[in-house]
């Protein structure tokens, strides 16, 4: 089996998923299909790779072998094609970013289209997840962060700095008391993180507050502007969302702000792709100045 690298990709697929119908989506194909190519390799090889059960697929002893194997497979495959020369100026292809959703919903539609543009025959797909993306097991191509990663065979770039302050809508502070100090914080209701969601500490924003009760709460950055929108109380916003977010403004913003940064994270194997670095770097160009121009709109 070692001259079908087809048949190793998908078993990558299945062994770092666990599951048919998660390496169905990273592939793109049906996991009834992918049941039976795995079917199919294994009686190729004469021996089974995954112990199948209601909780997913595992890997046997030899599983757990073929992919130290495949994976050493997967490394040479990449650095094989990675130097190959771009036919034209165009990048074509797929690539899949992983991004927190608050750069998935503001920043990255705008930059990507014009990416597109520019580019008809690429395809990009956007995966929004509040949580760090694992691009050892492929689940990108790339990942937008908001800390640099210190573990694993990563490269890690700075895209830009961005900064964050208080807001509210105007309905909301017509109605309530005056919001003259941080202090009177106190006696209005807050929005925020769920507490035990936020999955990156640069996100526990309320902490600089003194972490106080979060009456509404989301894991989500524009659901969370979204309830700030409808009245639903005071919190901690992304300057680049507020051209999103008609009727809410900045308060007390010479007394809290906080400022953050956007990191591009990429598999040390891609280092020398050359399609890959030519996107990553129309990204973080299109990024910075998205960022710029949307914060210079406050």
């Amino acid at each position: 089996m070692a001259h079908n690298w087809d048949d190793l990709r998908l078993f990558l697929a299945v062994a770092r998923e666990q599951s048919l119908s998660g390496a169905g989506k990273v592939l793109r194909l049906d996991p009834a299909t992918l049941g039976r190519r795995v079917a199919r390799l294994e009686k190729t090889l004469q021996v089974g790779l995954f112990v199948k059960s209601p909780q997913g697929y595992a890997l046997t002893e030899a599983g757990v072998q073929l992919m130290e194997r495949a994976e050493v497979a997967e490394r040479a495959m990449r650095l094989a094609t990675s130097e190959v020369a771009v036919e034209s100026d165009h990048l074509t292809g797929q690539i899949r970013i992983g991004a927190p959703d608050g750069c998935a919903n503001f920043l990255l539609p705008q930059v990507c289209a014009q990416i597109v543009a520019n580019n008809p025959d690429l395809d990009i797909q956007i995966v929004a997840l509040p949580r760090v993306f694992n691009l050892s097991r492929r689940e990108a191509d790339m990942a937008i962060g908001v800390s640099a990663p210190t573990a694993g065979r990563l490269v890690v770039q700075k895209i830009t700095d961005y900064q964050l302050h208080l807001a509210a809508s105007e309905t909301y502070l017509e109605a309530r008391a005056p919001v003259q100090h941080l202090a009177d914080l106190k006696d209005h209701r807050l929005v925020g993180y769920i507490p035990d969601m936020i999955f990156d500490r640069e996100l526990d924003y309320l902490a600089e507050l003194g972490g106080a009760r979060v009456p509404m709460a989301s894991n989500s950055v524009s659901v969370q502007v979204n309830m700030i929108r409808q009245g639903g109380g005071i919190g901690v916003v992304h300057d680049f969302s507020l051209g999103f977010a008609p009727g809410v403004r900045r308060i007390l913003t010479d007394k809290f702000g906080l400022k953050r940064a956007f990191y591009l994270i990429r598999h040390e194997d891609d280092q020398r792709n050359l399609r890959l670095s030519r996107f990553a770097h129309a990204l973080s160009t299109g990024l910075r100045a998205e960022v710029a121009r949307l914060e210079a709109l406050n």
